[in-house]
């Protein structure tokens, strides 16, 4: 069993070889949609914040245990059985103009809805317990039929959530009212902080 690191980690020495060594530039980092997950557009677009100094937002690694490792060869180790730790809470964690952020990410190829049986009840009690500190948390929305990304605030997640008992569906035009568009562009390709800079308006 192979342990995959979260797309975009292994790129964080060579960001911090590049900014030691006053390489770094505007240009330092281009990124191409090409096709990508959600995850994987995210976690690019982290690079890009941390490489240009904007925002300092992480994926959280998943906690295992390793139960069983394997050595087929004396320099090679192979994990053959681990299990979870815990159970995760979200995705993404980080401070972004002196907030601190706490967000998930999820997709659905749903066109009229979003599915609440992608949230977990220990993941709703996470976004509340961030809420109640002051942070900020929400969900980014990616509605792949219809190429639309969203800014969901944690608020009407939690709301939602209880209303339908963490079942059924949130449609997609109570999505759509409630939040806030994340655009595409070029450079990143998903450049969500534009979307929490208009959360941050109404927060203030």
């Amino acid at each position: 069993m192979a342990i995959n690191y979260p797309a975009g980690t292994h790129r964080a020495q060579e960001i911090q070889n590049t900014i030691r060594t006053g390489k770094t530039t505007k240009k330092a980092l281009t990124f191409g949609k090409r096709g990508m997950g959600l995850e994987e557009e995210i976690n690019l677009a982290n690079d890009y914040y941390l490489a240009n100094h904007l925002a300092v937002i992480h994926k959280k690694p998943t906690p295992i245990t390793i139960v069983k490792v394997d050595y087929p060869a004396r320099s090679a180790a192979k994990i053959t059985e681990a299990y979870f730790k815990q159970a995760s809470t979200t995705d993404y964690n980080g401070v972004y103009q002196g907030r601190y952020l706490d967000f998930d990410a999820k997709e659905t190829k749903n066109k009229t809805s979003f599915p609440l049986k992608n949230f977990h009840e220990h993941q709703i009690v996470h976004l509340a317990s961030i809420l109640s500190q002051h942070g900020v948390g929400f969900v980014i929305i990616k509605f792949t039929s219809l190429d639309e990304t969203y800014l969901y605030p944690a608020q009407y997640l939690i709301a939602q959530w209880q209303k339908l008992k963490g079942k059924q569906s949130i449609s997609y035009h109570e999505i759509v009212r409630d939040s806030y568009v994340v655009p595409n562009s070029l450079n990143p390709s998903l450049d969500y902080l534009k979307a929490v800079d208009q959360y941050f308006e109404h927060l203030n």
